[in-house]
């Protein structure tokens, strides 16, 4: 007979379930083969994309770039397929369209703006030495000490010892070359840029055709459960980005035609080519519109630096209007961004790719910020977006 009590054998039972649990407590402690293998191969994989992405930002800017501009021919050719016009003619006929427009608009406006620019080139160097004079000739106020005084390098006073130039004409000619040198080293290399004009194209049809297309590559990305938060996403940052591109042409085109109007009504030389000038530097926020002033306000001092004065308060006056009231209107239930981090995206773009980083950096910024608000803020944290 066996003398083992039923106690015994629960007690024996327990036991043995403990220790089974305590062994795979300690296989649990601590990465397995398989975990270090998957973690390795995860942080190459990141590191080749991110190599890859360095290495082709250009090209992933210019895909970007076309994804824009698709995003804005879909809407027009959403409205002609409304009206029965088969996607596949709607949309190059759009970009047909408004290529051909542009070349014509051009072809009517380049005499003009040819000559003015001729004519900015040979007089901008007067109106600088002349603002210069204006400068020096009050070199104890105020406006003396922050314009003349304090950017004056002992190079400047060599220079204008030996009689060969002034420092205003000197300081400016090395901002703009460094400008140039800086933001434009894609627009120089002009096989480049009429390949990537062509790429920015031929995608803005393509998407343009069949978006749908697309957007179900993309949700392929998405796990499971997430397909329908991710369609939502997507169409969140489309909408946002087709309204931000939008709003920048009617901006650009606004301000290119009220910029000129007003430097007609002041007299002030070469107005067609400033407000020309005024409404491409548009389409890059912040800094455009300080660089398109800085010609028109120096054109001012040919005549006298009250014009200049006048030059400027327009320039201020106008961009405040626009920033304020038509910007708002045409964005109302689009997205908004922090000037302050707005300024930050725009600088750490062009410090990194340049020109078109710079381009680039506002709209990227708004994707970024429309898929934050959504994956994060309302999912992670659970809270309300704010308005």
């Amino acid at each position: 007979m066996s003398n083992s009590r039923p106690g015994d054998e629960d007690g024996g039972v327990q036991v043995a379930q403990s220790d089974r649990r305590s062994r795979v407590r300690r296989r649990r402690v601590g990465w397995t083969n398989g975990d270090i293998l998957r973690t390795a191969a995860l942080v190459i994989a990141m590191y080749l994309f991110v190599r890859v992405l360095w290495f082709a930002h250009l090209l992933f800017l210019v895909a970007f770039l076309g994804i824009l501009f698709g995003l804005a021919v879909s809407s027009g050719v959403d409205r002609l397929a409304d009206r029965g016009l088969p996607r596949g003619i709607g949309a190059p006929l759009i970009v047909i369209v408004s290529l051909g427009l542009l070349v014509g608009f051009g072809a009517w406006l380049a005499p003009t703006i040819h000559q003015q620019t001729i004519e900015i080139e040979h007089r901008l160097p007067d109106a600088l030495d002349r603002a210069d004079e204006w400068v020096n000739a009050r070199q104890g106020s105020l406006i003396g000490i922050l314009l003349g005084e304090v950017g004056e390098t002992p190079a400047d006073s060599a220079q204008v010892a030996a009689g060969n130039t002034s420092p205003l004409r000197q300081r400016v000619s090395a901002i703009f070359g460094n400008v140039s040198r800086f933001f434009f080293p894609f627009l120089s290399q002009t096989v480049e840029f009429f390949a990537s004009i062509v790429i920015i194209l031929f995608m803005s049809i393509y998407i343009a055709v069949d978006p749908e297309l697309y957007r179900r590559g993309m949700m392929a990305l998405f796990p499971t459960g997430w397909h329908q938060r991710g369609g939502e996403v997507l169409s969140s940052m489309a909408a946002v980005l087709r309204k931000w591109f939008l709003t920048q042409l009617i901006a650009m085109v606004t301000l290119g035609v009220v910029t000129t109007v007003i430097l007609a009504l002041l007299h002030v030389k070469a107005a067609v080519a400033l407000g020309v000038l005024a409404g491409l530097l548009e389409f890059i926020p912040t800094v455009g519109p300080i660089l398109s002033s800085l010609p028109a306000i120096a054109m001012g001092f040919l005549d006298s630096p009250e014009k200049a004065l006048w030059v400027l308060i327009a320039y201020v006056a106008v961009h405040f209007v626009e920033s304020h009231m038509l910007i708002p209107l045409l964005m109302k239930g689009g997205i908004n961004l922090p000037p302050a981090l707005t300024i930050l995206a725009q600088a750490l773009m062009a410090l990194i790719l340049g020109f078109i980083g710079l381009m680039c950096a506002v709209p990227l910024l708004a994707a970024t910020m429309v898929a934050v608000r959504m994956l994060y803020v309302e999912r992670v944290v659970n809270e309300p977006a704010p308005a």
